[in-house]
């Protein structure tokens, strides 16, 4: 039986168990799908089981999508652009990393009916899922990309990557069409962001890549506002039916029974 993991840390929050091993039945498919909570002196066994082919694939997620490269024997394109890798596979005895965020992001705004084109971006955070972020809102024609994080330097690099980014510092004001909250402050229904959203009067849209709470207190505090809200239900279901499709070469449907697995 092919065995497949979500690693990360934190990991508890995942879902993709329950998406993934659902759709394995639903395809007669022999596999089963975990989540694995490591630390990043556990990726080197880790990999070393996948070369052993122990384990015969896995997603990635907060914070190794970059620490993970150094074990790997390919990348994808988009996974070299965006140094980020959130899709693993065994391909002739290599590891392959490739990125699925690009297409469930940009799916994921296709979906709610918001057109990027010519619009202004703020992007809150810098960590692994940024980079896919960036690289999909240029795909759909984005005017202008800011990005803010508490650690500025953090920001910066992102430069290296996309030479027309513009970092600002947290909390700075000014005006966007839309406002991404790609931290990971939201996963504890708890945790709020310190920023004043409600500074941000031209901003309609405001997008929260975390899914597991469906509302964090950034969505909350927008939608109190009275702007136009969304989740990353559907950014985390699109970039799982495409990691599913390089696996086992199924594109998989995207029903009711998967809305109810997300929403539960």
């Amino acid at each position: 039986m092919k065995k497949y993991f979500v690693i990360g840390n934190p990991i508890e929050h995942s879902l993709s168990p329950e998406l993934h091993n659902y759709w394995l039945k639903s395809n007669n498919i022999e596999g089963s799908y975990s989540k694995k909570k490591l630390n990043e002196h556990d990726l080197k066994n880790f990999f070393l089981r996948i070369k052993n082919e122990e384990i015969s694939g896995a997603n990635i997620t907060v914070p190794f999508k970059k620490a993970v490269i150094p074990f790997l024997d390919e990348l994808s394109v988009e996974a070299e652009s965006t140094q980020s890798v959130n899709t693993i596979y065994l391909n002739k005895n290599k590891i392959i990393g490739h990125n699925t965020d690009i297409n469930g992001f940009e799916l994921a705004i296709k979906d709610c009916g918001f057109d990027v084109t010519g619009k202004k971006i703020l992007i809150l955070g810098a960590g692994g899922v940024v980079s896919s972020i960036i690289y999909a809102l240029n795909k759909m024609k984005a005017l202008e990309i800011t990005i803010c994080n508490r650690t500025k330097s953090k920001a910066e690099d992102m430069k290296f990557l996309y030479n027309d980014l513009i970092v600002i510092n947290w909390g700075e004001i000014y005006d966007f069409d839309m406002i991404i909250n790609a931290t990971s402050v939201g996963l504890n229904k708890e945790e709020k962001l310190n920023l004043d959203i409600s500074k941000f009067k031209s901003s309609n849209f405001f997008y929260d890549i975390i899914y597991n709470p469906p509302e964090t207190n950034f969505l909350k505090d927008a939608r109190n506002l009275g702007k136009k809200i969304q989740n990353g239900k559907r950014m985390f279901i699109h970039q799982a039916a495409q990691a599913f499709k390089i696996w086992h070469g199924i594109q998989p449907d995207i029903d009711d029974k998967v809305n109810r697995i997300i929403d539960k």
